[in-house]
């Protein structure tokens, strides 16, 4: 493995640290001497590369973004908002905070830590409506979540919003890990805001996954309609040969509504969600990825620069010259490509860079050999000498998985098919609750009555028996798994008459929308476990 990346010897030990040292000394100069942020997106900082994996939720109005998140947390956030009508108006950044706290978009942009800085130029208006939200969250732990008001509908489309929206959502969609663009199965019209949104997603195609939402909202038949539909939607908007790979589901805590489609839905969830789970393991490829696309941009507009440069006369009829260039661009990337053999696709789009020109003074500057001759040097050697680290960190990021929420959960009971989670074990501060204390006690008499009319065998039901029930309350599969494992406190794969009341009792918080303990709490131990559990504690204690 390559111990060296550069002239001056240094050696990198994370990949991230060499992309930032490489930005720096061979694409970073390129890109101040050909003006390439008044073109295209601003220069690159230390956060960018330092950053946890981000994800952008994006949607139409009421698709059911902020219960998305929710459902993905298991909690709410500081300031969000859930409702029928467009109740997100601000983006917001969630991410992880020992205290919960909210940190207003004005001071984001002067805030070196976060990846924002950049974010200035969009105006006051929408800088008021960008916020970022701290919270103490195991899944925030390892990623970063960015919630975004809702993309207007036909009716609503004359309504300003005093700032460039779909041009922060392309800023974002450049910086992000994973773009989830949440689609309504009641909602499959194609608004000109959802037009303008999707085409400002273009160049992130990679990076994207599209969910049909609240899909248990309708029939069988109904749904295979609605998912041709969005398809035939999707694709007029995407222009592209390849069909995009939509996730069905629906991704809230409430019970299905239909259950036809019910073993769909978790294969699906369990999809996407691995999918979030690798994003810290990939992070470093990512980054790899998107500095090679922005080097190979780089390099096609300095040759576009340089060329309109040498075109351009020094004095006279310098107006006509410059219609003349723009009008003729097409052909300039043309002689650029043939020329200097780059791909068309490193090219920016032609009709967007006509535009951007017709206000520029066109005061450009000439090819610059050595400079080039370094981003060459990037993408033909220091690129793949980074390689040998990438594959060394993919060996060591298992360690890296999103943990928490829906990725913490069971091995072991009648839901491990499938099951993503880890095993966790309870925490032992049951020995200090009396019998009196159970929560449970309550509602014990109604959980009673099902337990016997299941016909345990001894004192208890096995897991078969119990799957059955247990699904006909309709929370997801992985949520199931979840309390399965809470319930079970002896860990013996049956439960008796005190473990089923538990499993009810937990099932019912979780439809109520109350995230699930990650380990069960003193006052839910069931009575007659507290003596063998404090019994273990103490044991282990003395060993």
């Amino acid at each position: 493995m390559p111990r060296h990346l550069n002239k001056r010897n240094v050696k990198f030990h994370i990949v991230s640290e060499a992309l930032k040292t490489l930005y720096r000394q061979k694409l970073l100069p390129l890109e101040k001497y050909y003006g390439f942020s008044d073109f295209h997106s601003s220069s690159l900082e230390d956060a960018d590369f330092d950053n946890k994996p981000m994800i952008l939720v994006v949607g139409q109005c009421s698709t059911g973004k902020t219960t998305s998140i929710r459902y993905l947390l298991e909690q709410e956030y500081p300031g969000s908002r859930i409702g029928p009508e467009p109740t997100t108006d601000s983006f917001t950044a969630i991410m992880h905070g020992e205290i919960e706290g909210i940190i207003h978009g004005n001071t984001l942009t002067v805030d070196s830590n976060k990846p924002f800085r950049k974010l200035s130029p969009f105006g006051t208006t929408f800088l008021n409506r960008f916020q970022c939200v701290h919270l103490p969250n195991r899944v925030l732990e390892s990623i970063s979540i960015i919630d975004t008001p809702g993309i207007l509908s036909v009716a609503k489309r004359k309504i300003s919003r005093g700032y460039d929206f779909p041009a922060v959502i392309r800023w974002f969609a450049e910086h992000v890990d994973r773009i989830i663009l949440l689609c309504d199965a009641h909602k499959l019209e194609i608004s000109d805001e959802f037009s303008h949104t999707i085409m400002a997603l273009r160049g992130n195609e990679d990076k994207l996954r599209v969910v049909l939402n609240k899909a248990d909202m309708v029939d069988s038949q109904e749904l295979m309609r609605v998912y041709g539909a969005l398809m035939w939607s999707l694709g007029k908007v995407f222009c592209t040969p390849e069909v995009l790979r939509v996730y069905i589901g629906s991704f809230w805590s409430s019970p299905m509504r239909m259950t036809d489609n019910w073993k769909l839905f978790e294969q699906e969830e369990q999809d996407l969600f691995a999918g979030i789970q690798n994003l810290p393991r990939n992070s470093a490829l990512r980054k790899l990825n998107d500095l090679v696309k922005r080097a190979q941009l780089v390099r096609a507009h300095a040759y576009i620069i340089s060329s309109l440069k040498e075109d351009m006369p020094l004095v006279f009829c310098r107006e006509k010259k410059k219609r003349d260039l723009i009008y003729d661009l097409p052909i300039i990337y043309s002689r650029i490509q043939q020329r200097y053999q780059i791909s068309p696709g490193d090219f920016p789009d032609c009709a967007k860079m006509q535009e951007q020109l017709m206000s520029h003074d066109f005061k450009f500057k000439g090819l610059k050999p050595k400079l080039l001759a370094g981003l060459d040097e990037l993408l033909n050697t220091d690129i793949a000498k980074l390689m040998p680290l990438l594959r060394q960190e993919e060996d060591q990021a298992d360690k890296l998985l999103v943990q928490g929420g829906p990725f913490l959960g069971s091995h072991s009971g009648p839901f491990t098919e499938g099951n993503p989670f880890n095993h966790y074990g309870s925490n032992g501060e049951s020995d200090h609750v009396s019998d009196e204390e159970w929560v449970v006690s309550k509602d014990k008499p109604k959980y009673d009555e099902i337990f016997y009319n299941l016909s345990p065998h001894e004192g208890k039901l096995s897991g078969i028996k119990v799957k059955g029930w247990m699904m006909s309350t309709r929370p997801p599969s992985s949520v199931l798994g979840r309390i399965w494992k809470l319930a079970d406190v002896d860990h013996d794969g049956m439960l008796d008459d005190e473990e089923f009341a538990l499993a009810g009792h937990l099932i019912e918080v979780k439809l109520e929308g109350f995230g699930l303990p990650h380990e069960l709490p003193a006052q839910l131990v069931p009575p007659s476990k507290r003596q063998r559990k404090n019994s273990g504690t103490e044991k282990r204690d003395n060993d």
